[in-house]
């Protein structure tokens, strides 16, 4: 089955007309035929939005119960049972409610991907996860919803939908974006001129950024190796000397100069990774190329010239930037060097600059050539056998008289026996003593280092040539099994960093004590300060080793970024391991920023959610506490004056505003108190067997008589719940349908029977909610519409429900026929059977804490 193709419409903000474009990309799809649902689309109330819904099939939403709150989300399965060839999923980066399939929405879209579907979606620049510390230090504001950058890069289309701060600014001064009530506020925080015109800069640069990604691809698949300089692009070649840091200041500069110039900076090193560069340097410089917005690279190649001309010809570089040669006069007899080399084979398409630098023509020491890396007892064995063999087969050969072609094979065979012990010196040197050996002793005249017959000298030619040769190849071989060997243990380094970032682990001190074990050090340390100035402090250390106060008292430092080092005491690493060592100390800066923005985000939601709750107690007690409290004060004022005379019937009005009074109090401070049960946990119901008809009519107690009808059947079956939690979710729902229904019209109480179910609706004649609204009524602290303010706090319908669902019920909202609002309650009939209520009650609070 093909994958299906994903399309998304990138904003700078919210607002911009993503949905809109969605909507109408999903109206021209279905006017050319193809099956296009809508699995997804949120309208956020806008009306024009809401138009673009009609005349497009919409699969229903999934409906999941979190927190005493009933969500909607997409339902991936009745998507993929449609099975439709376009789906829309509006916001990508959402966050699904717990109790979904997969956590977030990118990964619903990702599913319906690999199903073949093709995908319509939406998503701001601000969710890109890269680019959460960039937009948190525009706006001040850190998103919490992200969506990893690689599945937006992965999408086949990137549509920006474009619209100038200005023309933001005004459609959300119409209320075209947010209701009345948060415009103000938004346009004076988030949807500053300054923000949206950073945000609208970003979202731009991203999209160029991704059209270059996609210009690489097609130069690649159609193999163009002509330059096309859409954009100036400036790669410099480094050689890890000091100079590098003069190139990479004078190309940034030059990248300065052009509308979206981009810096690349490119270390050439050979290919059997001899390298005469230093780490440290080239750390210090990528910290500069990138602090400078550009970017590093590190490519293997003998050719030096050839393969840096290949990286500028792959990025679609227009210009390189190179120093000038360090080498001394005499060197360029050996050839006309880097600069003068690639200046030659660059053609018309590529500039070369060649920058004057302080190191001019002083030198550069070459690499120095390794070891065979055979052991020390190998090469022992290898320099006795070509010395000591020679010397102890001679006497032997005088005596015996084998003819000197077989006196030559018998030296050869010594020779290769001590290049497979020893490598190539002693092989040298055996091949050198059995030259002698054989033109003194064997080769005629004798005793003379001179030979006779020229045949003879062709043997002994032959003789060493071969010698030098196995030699060669033995040395060679072994270098290259070191190599292999080496490579293999770096790869599997890197593959278990690599597999630590994928598996998500965040121990710090876990991974420095790996860096410790690996290279055999005895203490790993990551240090860190604020500023140049600041005193280093450890993040993390691992091992028995001495402190480390800073970078430069360890045995091994490495730079990560300007204020972070890795610093190891034991011993001095060679600069192959440092290698190795410098993606241990950048993954060991990820852990760490890691941690620490987990605690961050920890810290912050504890606060978000604890200044939720205190600002809506004090919004509940700066008004609705003190205005009952106010009326109790005036009412006792007035009879405790003793300059008026109250009447009989002034008195009992005072009296009887006292009493509302103390019960409006007694009731909210009884659903604050509920409500604080509730979300710490503190609810334990007592589950009997219960009429409904002895419960409902104790919850009217307080609201007139005339205002609520009673339908409850007595042949109804008993339910399981418990009485005082069903009475006060009864006094609340009934009180919420009263305070909206018109006096004219009774609120409906009845109750019916359902399988193993009873369902008792309280109906109201009252405005009614519409969908979108049905459950957020239920949150904590709502009131829907106008309520005014003196009308309680928003907390008995959460109360409510809460209790309900304690007692293994539920409560939903629904239209009443003919307008209004009818809540339903729906609790568990008794066991028929008899069951103990010990153990009828341990089942439901079994079930309750299952779901």
């Amino acid at each position: 089955m093909a994958r299906g193709k994903l399309r998304i419409y990138l904003g700078a903000a919210p607002g911009v007309g993503k949905t809109y474009a969605m909507l109408s990309e999903a109206h021209r799809r279905a006017e050319r035929g193809t099956d296009c649902v809508v699995a997804f689309v949120e309208t956020h109330g806008r009306a024009r939005t809401e138009v673009m819904l009609r005349g497009l099939e919409q699969v229903p939403r999934r409906e999941v119960v979190h927190r005493g709150a009933v969500f909607t989300e997409l339902d991936l399965d009745a998507v993929l049972a449609r099975r439709p060839e376009v789906a829309l999923v509006d916001e990508l980066p959402h966050t699904n409610v717990p109790g979904v399939r997969h956590t977030k929405r990118w990964q619903d879209v990702e599913a319906l991907l690999d199903a073949g579907i093709d995908v319509v979606s939406t998503a701001n620049i601000q969710h890109l996860e890269s680019l959460g510390d960039v937009v948190e230090s525009i706006t001040g504001v850190r998103q919490r919803e992200t969506v990893p950058d690689e599945v937006v890069r992965r999408a086949d289309q990137i549509e920006l939908v474009d619209m100038s701060p200005e023309a933001l600014r005004r459609r959300m001064a119409h209320g075209n974006i947010y209701q009345p009530d948060k415009v103000d506020a938004a346009l004076s925080h988030y949807f500053r001129p300054g923000n949206l015109t950073a945000l609208r800069e970003l979202a731009l640069l991203w999209v160029a950024d991704r059209a270059d990604e996609y210009l690489q691809r097609y130069r690649s698949e159609h193999r163009v190796r002509r330059i096309w300089g859409s954009r100036e692009r400036i790669v410099v070649g480094l050689t890890g000397g000091p100079e590098g840091r003069t190139l990479i200041r004078r190309a940034a500069r030059l990248a300065e100069k052009g509308a979206g110039g981009e810096v690349l900076a490119v270390y050439i090193a050979r290919g059997d990774g001899l390298t005469a560069a230093s780490p440290k340097e080239l750390a210090v410089q990528r910290t500069l190329v990138e602090d400078l917005g550009g970017t590093f690279h590190h490519v293997l190649g003998d050719d030096v010239p050839a393969a840096l001309l290949d990286f500028a010809r792959g990025a679609n570089a227009t210009q390189i930037v190179l120093g000038s040669s360090r080498r001394k006069s005499w060197q360029y007899v050996l050839g006309p060097g880097v600069g003068a080399t690639v200046a030659r084979e660059s053609g018309p398409d590529l500039d070369v600059h060649i920058v004057t630098h302080g190191e001019v023509a002083k030198g550069r020491g070459l690499p120095a050539a390794r070891g065979a890396r055979l052991g020390r007892s190998r090469v022992a064995w290898g320099w006795f056998a070509g010395l000591g063999g020679p010397l102890l087969l001679t006497p032997l050969l005088s005596s015996v008289h084998l003819g000197l072609a077989n006196d030559v094979l018998l030296y050869l065979a010594l020779t290769v026996a001590a290049a497979l012990l020893g490598g190539l010196y002693p092989a040298l040197a055996s091949a050198a003593a059995g030259s002698l050996l054989l033109n003194w002793y064997f080769t005629p005249p004798v005793n003379r280092f001179t030979i006779a017959d020229p045949r003879n000298i062709i043997a002994l030619a032959i003789f060493v040539g071969v010698a030098v040769s196995v030699a060669s190849v033995v040395g060679l071989a072994a270098r290259r099994t070191h190599q292999a060997a080496r490579l293999r243990a770096e790869s599997e380094i890197l593959s278990f960093l690599a597999g630590g970032v994928l598996r998500g682990e965040t121990s710090l001190e876990a991974l420095l004590e790996r860096v410790r074990q690996t290279f055999g050090m005895d203490s790993a340390a990551l240090l860190e300060r604020a500023g140049d100035t600041d005193p280093w402090t450890c993040a993390g250390r691992a091992g028995s080793g001495p402190p480390v106060g800073r970078p430069e008292e360890a045995d091994v430092d490495v730079p990560v970024g300007d204020h972070m080092a890795l610093a190891l005491t034991g011993r001095v690493l060679p600069a192959e391991d440092r290698r190795v060592l410098a993606a241990f100390a950048a993954q060991a800066a990820v852990v760490l920023d890691r941690r620490r923005l987990r605690e961050e985000a920890d810290r912050a939601r504890a606060l978000a959610e604890g200044n939720r709750i205190r600002t809506a107690l004090l919004a509940a007690v700066s008004h609705d506490l003190r205005t009952p409290l106010a009326g109790i004060k005036a009412a006792v004022t007035s009879l405790r004056a003793d300059d008026v005379a109250w009447s009989d019937e002034d008195q009992d009005a005072l009296l009887e505003g006292i009493e509302e009074g103390a019960d409006r109090l007694d009731h909210l401070v009884g659903n604050l108190l509920d409500m604080s049960r509730l979300q710490t946990g503190t609810v334990t119901p007592l589950i009997r067997e219960i009429d409904v008809d002895e419960v409902v009519p104790m919850a009217l107690v307080g609201v007139p008589e005339a205002s609520v009808e009673l339908d409850i059947p007595e042949t109804l079956p008993m339910v399981a719940v418990d009485a005082g939690l069903l009475e006060r979710s009864m006094a609340n729902l009934v009180e919420n349908a009263v305070k909206y229904s018109p006096p004219d019209r009774a609120v409906l109480v009845a109750a019916s029977a359902l399988g193993d179910r009873v369902e008792v609706r309280v109906a109201d004649r009252g405005p009614g909610v519409p969908d979108a609204a049905k459950e957020r009524i239920f949150a904590p602290f709502q009131r829907y519409g106008d309520a005014p303010r003196g009308s309680g706090v928003g907390l008995g319908l959460a109360v409510a429900r809460g209790f309900a669902e304690a007692m293994g019920g539920t409560l939903d909202a629904e239209d009443t026929p003919g307008g209004g609002l009818t809540m339903v309650l729906t609790l568990r009939a008794a066991d028929p059977g008899g069951t103990p209520m010990a153990a009828y009650g341990a089942s439901t609070t079994e079930e309750r804490q299952a779901r």
